[in-house]
C-alpha cells in the first residue's frame, strides 16, 4: 500500500504543484486586498509588501461611512431576487420538464437565447422604463431588474434536474389522487435542494456584485448597495485605496460565509445539473 502511494505521488508530482500553484493564484488578489485594507492613504510601499503599521482606522471608518446601511440594502435585494427565482423558476421548469412538445422546446430555447444577451446591451431600455414608471431609487426596481436576467439561469437549472427525477413518481402521485400542483410540492419539490442552493450561489453572488444597473438605478446614497458604496472611495479628488480594500472586505463577508455553509451542495447541485443535463 505505501509503495502505491509513493508511486502514485512520483508519477503525479506536477500535478500537486500546479494545483499548488493555481490556489495561489486565486489567493493574490485576497492577500493584496486584506493588505490594503491595513494601509493609511500615506503608505505608499508596494501592494504586496506588508503595512508599516497596522492602521485599523480604514475599518472605523468603513462603518462610520454607512457600509451596514449599504449591506442592509444588498441583503434586501438579494435575498428578493433569489426567492422570486427560486420560487417562478422551479415552478415554471417543472411542466417545462415534464412536458417535451415543440413549444416547450422553444420556449426553453427562447430562455438560453435571454441568457446569451449581455445586461448592458438593454441597460438604456430597462433605465428609460424604470424612469417611466417610477423604478427608479426603489428597491423593486433594481429587483425586477435582476430577476429578468436570473430567471432563465434558474429555470435551465432545474428544467435540467427535474428531467433526471422518474416519471413513474408522477404517475404513482397521480394514482393516489394528487394533482399536478400537490405532485409538484410534495413529490419533486422535497428533491431540488441540491440545484436550489446552486441557484442561491450563483444567482446571489451575481446579484451581490451587481455594478452597473445598480449605478443607474440607485442614485441616492442611502439606497447604496455594497458594490456603489465601495466606489465611493474612488472620486477625481482622491484615491483612498486602503478604505475601498477595507470596504470590499467587509462587504465580502457575508457572502463568503453564506458560500460555507452552503458549499456541499452547491458542488452537488452543480455536477447533478450537469451530468443530468
Amino acid at each position: 500500500m505505501e509503495k502505491a502511494k509513493k508511486s502514485y505521488f512520483q508519477k503525479n508530482w506536477w500535478k500537486h504543484i500546479l494545483q499548488v500553484f493555481i490556489i495561489g493564484i486565486y489567493l493574490v488578489p485576497f492577500y493584496v486586498i486584506i493588505v490594503m485594507s491595513l494601509k493609511s492613504i500615506s503608505d505608499k510601499s508596494s501592494r504586496l509588501s506588508l503595512p508599516e503599521r497596522l492602521y485599523l482606522d480604514n475599518y472605523a471608518s468603513v462603518f462610520q461611512s454607512g457600509m451596514m446601511q449599504a449591506i442592509l440594502n444588498s441583503i434586501i435585494i438579494t435575498v428578493s431576487v433569489v426567492l422570486i427565482e427560486i420560487i417562478v423558476g422551479c415552478m415554471a421548469a417543472y411542466p417545462l420538464a415534464r412536458n417535451q412538445s415543440k413549444g416547450n422546446r422553444a420556449i426553453g430555447n427562447i430562455f438560453l437565447g435571454v441568457m446569451m444577451i449581455p445586461g448592458l446591451a438593454v441597460l438604456v431600455g430597462v433605465y428609460s422604463l424604470l424612469a417611466e414608471v417610477g423604478g427608479i431609487n426603489t428597491y423593486w426596481g433594481i429587483i425586477l431588474s435582476n430577476v429578468g436576467f436570473g430567471l432563465p439561469t434558474a429555470i435551465y437549472l432545474y428544467q435540467n434536474f427535474i428531467v433526471s427525477i422518474p416519471k413513474e413518481l408522477d404517475e404513482a402521485a397521480c394514482i393516489d389522487g394528487a394533482g399536478a400542483f400537490r405532485t409538484f410540492w410534495h413529490i419533486i419539490l422535497p428533491q431540488l435542494k441540491p440545484v436550489t442552493v446552486t441557484v442561491i450561489i450563483l444567482n446571489g453572488i451575481g446579484i451581490w456584485n451587481e455594478y452597473m444597473y445598480s449605478l443607474y438605478i440607485l442614485q441616492r446614497s442611502e439606497m447604496f448597495t455594497v458594490t456603489l458604496k465601495i466606489n465611493a472611495y474612488f472620486s477625481a479628488a482622491k484615491q483612498d485605496y486602503g478604505g475601498a480594500a477595507a470596504a470590499a472586505v467587509v462587504g465580502m463577508l457575508p457572502i463568503v460565509i453564506m458560500y460555507l455553509f452552503l458549499q456541499k451542495y452547491f458542488i452537488k447541485g452543480v455536477v447533478d445539473s450537469a451530468v443530468k443535463g
